[in-house]
C-alpha cells in the first residue's frame, strides 16, 4: 500500500458542523475500502490565494492516509461528485516526504533551539 496526503478546500459557506461532517465523509470512503488514516489535520477557514467560484476563503483539510492505488480514483470522484468541494489535491508521498511528515507529527519542528532556551 502506497502512502497519500490529500488536501480539501471546502467551500466556506458551511457551519463548522457540516464542515466536519463533510470531512467525516471523506474519512469513512477511505477506511471502507481498506484505507489506513495515518494523521488528520483540520486548518479551519483560511483566505485563499485567488478567488475560487467567486469565494475567498474555504475550510481547509488534510488527511494523511495509506491506500491501494485503485482507491484514489474512486476517492477523487466522490469529491468532483460532492458541491461542497471547492479543490482537492492528492499526491503520493516519496520516503522522504514521508520521514518529513513523522518528524513534523513527532515535534521535531517545534522544539526551540538550545540557544533561546538558554535566553529565557
Amino acid at each position: 500500500m502506497q502512502q497519500y496526503e490529500t488536501v480539501i478546500i471546502l467551500t466556506p459557506l458551511l457551519s463548522e458542523d457540516a464542515a466536519k461532517e463533510a470531512v467525516a465523509k471523506f474519512s469513512k470512503i477511505l477506511t471502507d475500502n481498506g484505507a489506513e488514516i495515518i494523521q488528520e489535520d483540520n486548518w479551519g477557514l483560511r483566505k485563499l490565494a485567488y478567488p475560487i467560484q467567486k469565494k475567498s476563503t474555504g475550510y481547509y483539510h488534510l488527511t494523511e492516509f495509506k491506500a491501494p492505488g485503485e482507491l484514489i480514483s474512486k476517492l477523487e470522484i466522490e469529491y468532483k461528485r460532492d458541491e461542497r468541494v471547492m479543490r482537492f489535491l492528492t499526491i503520493a508521498l516519496d520516503k522522504h516526504a514521508i520521514a518529513y511528515n513523522e518528524k513534523k507529527r513527532s515535534g521535531a519542528f517545534n522544539k526551540k533551539p538550545k540557544a533561546e532556551e538558554a535566553a529565557q
